[in-house]
């Protein structure tokens, strides 16, 4: 690092001067997930940390770029050598007539021209911009980024205490004073090596660890334990490192080198980027591994136990019981698995092994993998919800473009095998080999034929579009809301501003008032569309957990954005974060332009919530409709799309696969050589089982054997659909019911176009009742007895061969 002066000058230093103490958690709150608050604290002031720092750095640099060309000019000739003679050594324009110190409100900025000579060496302004005269406005725009973060270094280096520290400051500086020089990109260089620096990552070994632990929980349980570490990984990502010589006076015998040189990656990769957003930022977890997390366990879980304590009356109730009880034993079982030594978490292998032996794989559950980003990408750590005041939990909050992205389903590395499921074959099933079969194909590029599929066809999903834009990270979902018991978040506000504006701009109907009363009460929150940076879209929704049902009061997209999938999507999600917290139905007023969106969201004039626990509380609205929406906690709404294309690709190959098999040549007649005259038709081979052509003869055959069904004794139980009230639970574990009066009601509707349809239906009957019941039950006699009844009859019907 020639600039920085070699190898060894980005050395690791200490915190802020007389800032955050040793070891301390960079954002406010336990289970608030605000901007950083570990940037230098000496930035601003002490102890002020990078929050308000990044957020003032950015609203210079927008206020910077927004100026007339001249002014930015002149601030990139401050930081530009002088170009006139070749012996002229000015590495930097001086204005000859500086404004006041500390600058006066009443004096009006003016702006220098390009023929004001230098202070220091006489020559033009223009000699010293000269190289930028045909340099793009989105590259100058750049280089101021790098010339105020230069700026804010130089803060750093003069209010920073600790001397290695401002060593590692100042010599960041001189990389980024070079690259205005240069025009180049920074990069930090040097012995430091490139992230990542250990394999595998804190965030693959907390992964791990809850697989290792935690698979066998139930669905709900380990759901719990997911959140506890993400929990864990965010507050990695946001914790201020004690500085070496603290750590030297609390801990003499350690490696003290070994950690100086991670204090010093993590300043230059993790914690300086946060502020200064032209130097490329990662995350902590993702970057470093277990011998950074060993350093910093013991004192950052003593005093985020200790600050849960102090805390605990801020904490919402749902956090309260997660955080006060559950996290204190996560964490003392995650602490053995650290400092153990033959812990399995740290083997690199440890996923290929566990995805053998039919366990859940959660590699994709907590983040993705590092990702060089700005800090200005992210407003919040993407691992905790920010209770009342809005931060998405990670299935809605996407901070890269990895892919999978972050809220992607799992997928299952392993083929489905027979033993996995506890359902009954059902009679007439597809075999599980052959569907694998058909999965391996329909999965394998090289297998399968036709044209390419890079690019989105004309039949794909209404959502296809914005879920890959949500992968590359071109969009972002944030639930976000106002809060009477914190200190507003600058970037949410600005957020809730921008969704206010979106719907009163695509609901001109609506008083504005009445849009922002609602958009900021606490109480209704608002799943907002995030796309470079601003807001394009959003629904406004108020939960009643304890009716059961969410209200919906506004959804817009902005005009220029729609017809690409993003409505679609945010309702997707929606639901989605409404099926985490356990609230499965949607209730809004539509008015007439918006009913056709909400039939395609699944919504109907069939609302399923009684009327007894809505009425008083959702808002009613003259000339619009009432409509609703039921959740169903199996689907995963944001991928269903996806699935149903699969399954369409796989009964499409099965259809081809049956048609191939069912061709099927008989050998001629070989009676007629024998004497024989004449033979019946229906002892022709095949002819016994082919279908009847005419669909009255079909319909005869079949109503004949579903009326010899219904009058045998055995079909009592079989003869109405099952109540729920006489069968709790029933179609919790039943997802495909039927019954004798429902099959004559399709019948009489000829719904029963082939035999197979018929046969399929009256063996579901036989197949729920085995399924539900136990095999001492009178049911299940009852459907084994009318089982051998039904085939009795197809046979002697000749349906099928005897």
């Amino acid at each position: 690092m020639s600039e920085a002066g070699g190898a060894g000058a980005v050395a690791a230093g200490g915190g802020g001067a007389g800032g955050l103490q040793q070891g301390s958690p960079a954002a406010g709150g336990l289970a608030v997930c605000g901007p950083a608050r570990a940037a230098a604290a000496s930035a601003e002031s002490p102890g002020s940390g990078g929050g308000p720092g990044s957020a003032r750095s950015a609203g210079k640099k927008a206020q910077l770029r927004s100026a007339p060309r001249a002014k930015k000019l002149e601030k990139l000739g401050v930081y530009s050598a002088c170009k006139a003679e070749e012996s002229c050594k000015c590495n930097g324009w001086k204005n000859p007539n500086p404004p006041p110190t500390p600058p006066r409100a009443d004096l009006q900025q003016t702006i220098v021209s390009l023929t004001e000579p230098c202070r220091s060496c006489s020559h033009a302004l223009a000699a010293h911009v000269s190289h930028l005269e045909n340099v793009s406005e989105e590259e100058m725009n750049r280089l101021l980024g790098i010339v105020l973060d230069v700026e804010y270094l130089f803060t750093c280096v003069h209010k920073e205490e600790d001397a290695d520290t401002k060593q590692v400051y100042f010599q960041l500086f001189k990389i980024l004073r070079k690259c205005i020089l240069q025009m180049g990109k920074p990069v930090v260089e040097g012995s430091l090596e490139s992230p990542p620096f250990e394999n595998p990552s804190i965030e693959q070994g907390v992964n791990n660890f809850v697989q290792y632990k935690f698979s066998h929980l139930p669905s709900k349980e380990r759901q719990t334990i997911v959140e506890l570490a993400k929990m864990f990984l965010n507050r990695i990502n946001y914790w201020h490192l004690e500085t070496p010589l603290q750590r030297r006076l609390r801990s003499p015998n350690d490696d003290t080198a070994g950690y100086k040189e991670n204090y010093t990656r993590w300043l230059c990769y993790c914690n300086v980027p946060q502020f200064c957003d032209s130097l490329p930022r990662y995350e902590t977890t993702q970057v470093f591994g277990r011998t950074l997390l060993r350093s910093v366990f013991t004192v950052m879980r003593r005093q985020l136990l200790e600050q849960a304590r102090l805390e605990k009356d801020k904490l919402p109730q749902e956090k309260r019981t997660l955080i006060l009880t559950h996290f204190p034993k996560f964490l003392s079982m995650l602490e053995e698995e650290v400092y153990s030594q033959n812990s399995p978490i740290w083997d690199q292998d440890f996923m290929v092994s566990s995805s053998r032996t039919g366990q859940l794989g959660i590699q994709t559950v907590i983040s993705p993998p590092p990702v060089a980003r700005s800090a200005s990408y992210s407003a919040s750590p993407s691992s905790l919800e920010q209770p009342n005041s809005g931060s998405m939990s990670p299935a809605y909050k996407v901070s890269s473009g990895h892919d999978p992205a972050l809220g992607e389903k799992r997928k299952n590395t392993e083929p489905y095998s027979q033993e996995d499921s506890k359902r009954p074959r059902v009679v007439g099933d597809i075999p599980i080999e052959l569907i694998n079969e058909v999965m391996s194909t329909i999965t394998d590029p090289a297998a399968m034929l036709g044209p390419e599929t890079n690019f989105l066809s004309a039949h794909s999903a209404r959502d296809e579009a914005a879920r890959l834009e949500e992968r590359r990270g071109v969009i972002e979902f944030h639930v976000v809301g106002n809060s009477l018991n914190q200190k507003p978040n600058k970037k949410i506000m600005m957020w809730l501003v921008g969704l206010q504006n979106v719907f009163s701009h695509q609901l001109p109907r609506m008083p504005k008032e009445y849009i922002t009363r609602l958009v900021f009460d606490p109480k209704h929150k608002t799943l907002a569309l995030i796309k470079d940076g601003r807001v394009i879209g959003g629904i406004c929704f108020r939960m009643f957990p304890s009716q059961g049902f969410t209200e919906i009061v506004f959804c817009a997209v902005t005009s220029n954005e729609q017809v690409k999938g993003y409505g679609t999507h945010l309702m997707n999600h929606l639901k989605e974060y409404h099926i985490k917290h356990n609230i499965l139905n949607f209730l809004t007023y539509a008015d007439e332009y918006a009913i056709g969106y909400f039939k395609k969201q699944g919504f109907s004039k069939d609302i399923k919530v009684p009327k007894a626990k809505y009425v008083g509380y959702i808002k009613d609205y003259e000339g619009a409709t009432l409509m609703g929406c039921e959740l169903n906690p199996r689907i995963p709404y944001t991928e269903f799309s996806v699935i149903i294309k699969k399954q369409k690709e796989i009964i499409k190959k099965l259809i081809e696969r049956k048609q191939a098999q069912i061709r099927k040549v008989y050998p001629g007649l070989s009676c007629f050589k024998d004497g024989v005259r004449q033979i019946p038709i229906e002892s022709i081979p095949g002819i016994s089982i082919k279908e009847p052509k005419d669909p009255d003869q079909l319909y005869s055959t079949l109503k004949t054997i579903l009326q010899q069904v219904k009058s045998h004794q055995s079909a009592w139980p079989f003869m109405e659909p099952v109540k729920r009230t006489e069968a709790p639970g029933y179609y919790e574990v039943i997802r495909f019911p039927m019954d004798l009066k429902t099959m004559s009601e399709r019948l009489k509707n000829r719904y029963y176009v082939s035999k197979k349809l018929f046969m399929a239906d009256l063996q579901r009957v036989f197949t729920n009742c085995r399924e539900y019941n136990p095999p001492e039950s009178e049911y299940y006699k009852c459907a084994n007895i009318l089982e051998k009844f039904f085939y009795t009859k197809i046979k002697e019907a000749g349906l099928i061969d005897k």
